[in-house]
């Protein structure tokens, strides 16, 4: 048998046609072996605790969905209060000072103004 590659998740059509394997088994009443990972009592253990990982699973992702949302409207809280302070600071000291400065924004001064350009001629 290959070596078992348990890194990957297995597609959720294997483990559905496992769970149908398994309540099949379980109308078998003469079902009996030796082997201890195939005993109905390791099935019906495994499966329980399969369903109780996936459940918690389930849950974390809820919470993590949620923790991403909260930390997005953080940000735009965020955003939306330094765009403020920004308007705050224009409007308080101009748009030339250096408190303008201070806080990100180009001074008006220092704004390079555009130039025409000129046409070359061409030459025939």
């Amino acid at each position: 048998m290959p070596t078992q590659d348990t890194t990957r998740r297995l597609r959720l059509q294997t483990i559905s046609q496992d769970v149908t394997s398994f309540h099949g088994l379980q109308t078998i009443s003469t079902y009996d072996t030796t082997r201890a990972d195939a005993s109905a009592k390791n099935l019906q253990q495994a499966y329980q605790a399969m369903l109780a990982q996936q459940q918690a699973e389930t849950e974390k992702l809820a919470l993590y969905r949620a923790a991403i949302d909260a930390a997005r409207l953080a940000e735009w809280e965020f955003h939306n209060a330094v765009l403020a302070m920004k308007e705050v600071v224009r409007g308080q000291y101009g748009s030339d000072s250096d408190q303008a400065q201070a806080i990100g924004l180009k001074k008006k001064s220092n704004r390079k103004r555009p130039s025409r350009k000129k046409s070359v001629a061409v030459a025939s």
